[in-house]
């Protein structure tokens, strides 16, 4: 048995849109049930996200800290936006994401891993990117604003993050993922083998 997820859409008999939202939106559809029955579903409709796993010359993931107002902590997280434009090149995203968020560039991309971090309630998928050959962006750092504007910068070795992770003391989805993801390549096929940064991402198609 081969170990993948498939495609797979079940019957919708009505769907509606009782919010609607700066970025996002909810949507109810009445699902039709193998047994027949339909029953209503809620869930976030999502545009899509990247985010950028940056590695430095000495092994260390450069990390912000913002203030996440839905679990009211300030987490430690990778770089990553929203794809503001349907088809967007998602590779184009994270390096805005990393030079609006941290200044910085990088001249080696990779898929790192494609993710739903909440399936069950949100359409969300977040394609998370691996970053080297980092250096300082540009021009002029990009003027940010909100919880943004309350953002701290750090470089961390990724040994301590991943205890960090395991001792349950950071949170944040795409780091989480995105470190542990990063150790399994190195201690598999290695980093060069990953995806290149613009494979294929079925969830959210694009140009090239």
């Amino acid at each position: 048995m081969t170990i993948k997820d498939t495609p797979e859409a079940w019957e919708i008999r009505s769907s509606e849109t009782p919010f609607v939202g700066n970025k996002t939106s909810v949507r109810t559809d009445e699902v039709v049930m193998p047994d027949g029955s339909v029953v209503r579903r809620d869930y976030q409709v999502h545009p899509g996200s990247v985010a950028v796993l940056a590695l430095d010359e000495e092994g260390r993931v450069l990390l912000i800290k913002q203030y996440r107002h839905p679990v009211r902590q300030k987490l430690w997280e990778i770089p990553a936006g929203l794809l503001d434009v349907p088809g967007e090149n998602p590779l184009h995203a994270a390096q805005r994401e990393l030079y609006e968020e941290a200044h910085v560039k990088a001249e080696d991309w990779r898929v790192l891993t494609d993710v739903y971090p909440t399936a069950g309630g949100c359409d969300e998928s977040v394609r998370i990117f691996l970053a080297r050959d980092l250096s300082e962006a540009d021009g002029e750092r990009f003027e940010v604003e909100d919880e943004e504007a309350d953002m701290e910068h750090a470089r961390v070795p990724v040994d301590e993050l991943v205890r960090g992770v395991l001792a349950g003391d950071l949170h944040s989805n795409c780091l989480v993922v995105g470190v542990l993801s990063l150790v399994a390549a190195r201690t598999g096929d290695g980093l060069d083998a990953l995806r290149p940064a613009e494979a294929p991402w079925p969830a959210r198609p694009f140009e090239a």
